[in-house]
């Protein structure tokens, strides 16, 4: 195995692993939603947990001026506070399938724009059929949910839709500016929980008093240690290596995950237009047609 496949191999093994927590996050941002908590206590506990872990390596081993690059306060508004405040916000209002689709469905449609604009990415044809197929279950989701008396689209859609946005242009941002793995992960949490949490404090509504501290202690530990620092870094590690767009495209899949395990899980139906529309993003993520032209699907 030569260096290139070496390191896309290894940027693979590091896409499954985000995967697996991005589908996670879905099921936890959504227990979090509906529980006693606000978006912002969710919020609070991610950058205020991820910030007390890190301080300690900021001060021995980092240069704190570093963070005072204006591009680190960007990268921090959109993959940091944007992404999350608008996520936490859409899982208060609209069911995990929901979260599901407009989250992660979104993402390739929003990485590709952003990769276009910021970052002169050219669209390829497999880029445009994976797109097309997305599109499509997305718009047959949207006819056949439309069409039962119990299911609607709100506010909380379009935060899902918002918060993906913010996350393809963070992406994008990365890639053009170069900005190191560690230093970017490290600068979102901290710059993220110094804007966040005196507003949070002063001025936000919270139902953290009434939560019980088994529901604190999950969303601090999974949303302030395993999202923030360990899948942020292996999915910034990603990108890298393999390209914004591919593994934007995978982490499509976390969806059908996160929808299948929700039913179980929340109690939450799978209906014929969600697996519609979570059958077009695998479709279109995984691109199956390039298997059958012999291409490879590590080209981004």
């Amino acid at each position: 195995m030569n260096q290139t496949s070496r390191q896309q191999w290894i940027g693979y093994g590091l896409v499954l692993f985000t995967l697996s927590v991005w589908a996670s996050f879905i099921l936890v941002s959504r227990l979090a939603g509906k529980s006693v908590l606000t978006p912002w206590d969710t919020t609070a506990l991610r950058f205020g947990t991820a910030a007390i872990v890190l301080l300690p390596y900021v001060l021995w081993k980092m240069e704190i001026r570093q963070f005072l690059n204006w591009r680190y306060l960007v990268v921090a508004i959109l993959g940091g506070l944007g992404y999350a405040m608008l996520a936490y916000v859409g899982f208060s209002l609209a069911p995990a399938a929901h979260g599901a689709i407009f989250l992660h469905g979104f993402l390739p449609f929003w990485t590709a724009f952003m990769g276009w604009l910021l970052v002169s990415e050219a669209m390829t044809r497999d880029r445009w059929l994976g797109l097309s197929c997305i599109a499509f279950g997305i718009g047959a989701m949207a006819f056949l949910e439309l069409q039962n008396p119990n299911s609607h689209f709100g506010w909380g859609d379009v935060m899902f839709a918002a918060a993906s946005a913010s996350w393809a242009a963070y992406t994008a941002l990365l890639k053009r500016w170069q900005l190191p793995p560690i230093p970017a992960t490290v600068g979102v949490a901290i710059i993220s929980a110094l804007l966040f949490l005196p507003i949070y404090w002063l001025f936000l509504p919270s139902g953290m008093a009434q939560a019980s501290w088994s529901v604190i202690a999950l969303q601090a530990g999974f949303q302030g240690i395993l999202v923030v620092i360990v899948a942020m870094l292996t999915f910034i590690e990603a990108v890298r290596r393999l390209g914004a767009f591919t593994v934007g495209s995978f982490l499509a899949l976390a969806p059908m995950l996160a929808a299948s395990l929700a039913v179980p899980i929340l109690d939450e139906p799978l209906t014929i237009g969600l697996v519609l529309g979570l059958l077009g993003m695998v479709t279109g993520a995984l691109q199956p047609w390039r298997l059958l032209t012999g291409q490879s699907t590590t080209r981004t």
